[in-house]
């Protein structure tokens, strides 16, 4: 009995976590910002994550500039960037804010910008990404998924 017990529970819990990550499915894909030849791409990776990566082309080349991942930790969805030139090449999490439906609002108070890394999805061709500082003050951009 205990062993069935256990097994439900595993069960429940890799439903929970399925469940969680299923409101950035919509962020798979290869995305290209509006007016700017920078890209994000987003795949399903190992472990019910996400895995990711921001790019820009150079003389032909191409050169990532980003590495991102959003995977469940301790029950929450974190989002994590690593820019290599900034915060000594160190990984900053950012927590998603579950009290927000209608868009991803993964935050880090603590961080000095950004504090906040919005997604939100206009259709299944588009998003929104909305990058915020102190006192909500930021930018927000388009993003138009490739074929």
């Amino acid at each position: 009995m205990k062993t069935l017990t256990t097994i439900c529970i595993l069960c429940l819990s890799l439903a929970c976590s399925e469940n969680k990550l299923s409101r950035v499915d919509f962020m798979v894909g290869n995305w290209k910002m509006e007016g700017k030849e920078q890209y994000e791409v987003w795949e399903s990776g190992k472990n019910n994550e996400l895995m990711g990566y921001s790019y820009k082309y150079s003389d032909s080349q191409k050169i990532i500039t980003e590495s991102l991942s959003i995977k469940i930790l301790e029950k929450t969805v974190i989002f994590e960037a690593t820019v290599p030139d900034q915060n000594q090449g160190k990984t900053i999490p950012f927590t998603l804010n579950n009290e927000i439906e209608d868009y991803l609002s993964f935050e880090n108070l603590d961080h000095d910008f950004p504090k906040k890394i919005q997604y939100k999805r206009i259709n299944e061709n588009e998003i929104e990404v909305t990058v915020l500082g102190n006192e909500d003050k930021g930018f927000s951009y388009r993003q138009l998924k490739q074929k």
